[in-house]
């Protein structure tokens, strides 16, 4: 039988402890009862075990790093008071299952937290997987009853839309985070831990010269018609030649439009106020905008006093007229990358222009740059090839 191994269980003693082989408990010298369960792969996890009327029970306390040795010790010793009084080790569910539900912690979420610290189009986008699929299957739930496999499933079922099913997880673990500040949840018992995300594919499509033309004609025609509010087919226009995201230009406001300096001070732009060079093409497309009288915006809204919030109908009718139906609003700012690499701009000069704050954003059109650079390097080694090439050819 091996010898039982005793130690003073404290984070230090269970950050070194490791097992080789199979798995084995560790038990307190002081609590006893209390011990921990270390496995091969480094997995730690505290442990009960005791006696009461009905027999020997063992139980689960919590994994090592989700909760502390010190609050591990606590939570054993009422596990054992309640072994030893012949109660279950823990709680019955209807007793784990009072208290606020999922759609309570929602609404908490939205008021506390979202509506203080993200942008609106942030904001937006949260509402919208709360409401279309968190809610939905996880609503009524109180939160104690919440299991890991409640999460995984939900996961599941949006499998077909990976990026929505991955941010679904991330929504939920923020607010399993803020229920735990805020004391509706107990710390290191967050469902949505180990959840394993999808592999997510970044989408980019470029429009080519001859894609720029037939879409540059659908505007044209399009306002010519009148059958679109001139400020959208304005809007696209402008998102076309800066690169900038769609709400940048949405909330663009004529005192944004500095002539003096050259430049577009973008106030809600997603990685924080930048500016933005203001070039003769995007002068003359907000030269020809018309002013909507006592209105602050460049892209003035069909409300009064407000700017526009859309223009995805209007970018739906202009890409079946241009054919380019898998083409997102979107997709504009990346093109706009693509061209500057194909004129020769670096990526970090590219990175500043865009308003990425981060290398690594840039760096997804870095193999455009690879196509640039194999381009010219042709080009230099014909010339080259041409000119070692004519001596042979007269002298044949």
């Amino acid at each position: 039988m091996p010898e039982r191994q005793v130690r003073t269980i404290s984070k230090r003693t269970v950050d070194s402890l490791s097992v080789e082989g199979k798995d084995a408990i560790f038990w307190d010298r002081d609590l006893q009862g209390f011990g921990v369960r270390v496995y091969p792969s480094g997995r730690k996890v505290y442990v009960v075990q005791s006696r009461g009327p009905g027999g020997s029970k063992r139980a689960t306390v919590g994994r090592h790093g989700d909760i502390t040795a010190d609050r591990a010790r606590k939570d054993a010793a009422a596990i054992i008071d309640r072994i030893k009084s012949g109660l279950e080790p823990v709680p019955a569910t209807p007793e784990r299952d009072t208290g606020p539900t999922v759609a309570d912690l929602a609404d908490r979420f939205l008021r506390a937290h979202v509506a203080l610290n993200c942008k609106p189009s942030t904001a937006v986008r949260y509402r919208g997987i709360l409401k279309n699929a968190i809610l939905p299957a996880l609503g009524p739930k109180p939160l104690g009853s919440v299991e890991r496999k409640d999460v995984a499933e939900l996961h599941h079922t949006l499998r077909h839309q990976p990026s929505t099913a991955n941010r679904t997880v991330d929504i939920l673990t923020k607010m399993y985070s803020l229920a735990e500040v805020w004391g509706l949840h107990p710390a290191g018992k967050s469902p949505c831990r180990s959840v394993r995300k999808y592999k997510e594919k970044k989408r980019q499509r470029f429009l080519s010269a001859e894609e720029f033309q037939r879409l540059g004609r659908v505007l044209d025609e399009t306002e010519a018609r009148g059958t679109a509010w001139p400020p959208a087919i304005a809007a696209i226009r402008l998102l076309i030649l800066t690169g900038c995201r769609r709400n940048e230009i949405l909330s663009l406001r004529w005192d944004d439009v500095d002539r003096t300096s050259g430049e577009l001070r973008l106030r809600e732009a997603k990685t924080g106020g930048r500016m933005v060079p203001l070039t003769p093409e995007v002068e003359a497309v907000l030269d020809a905008i018309p002013r909507t009288p006592g209105s602050p915006w460049v892209i003035a809204g069909k409300k009064s006093g407000k700017h526009l919030r859309n223009v995805n109908d209007l970018w739906f009718r202009l890409r079946v007229e241009a054919d380019l139906k898998d083409v997102r609003l979107h997709d504009l700012r990346h093109s706009w990358a693509s061209r500057a690499l194909a004129l020769g701009e670096s990526l970090p000069m590219i990175g500043r222009l865009l308003g990425h704050t981060q290398v690594q954003t840039t760096a997804r059109y870095a193999h455009l740059a690879q196509d640039t650079e194999m381009a010219s390097a042709a080009k230099v080694a014909g010339s080259i090839e041409a000119d070692i090439m004519v001596p042979h050819a007269e002298a044949a």
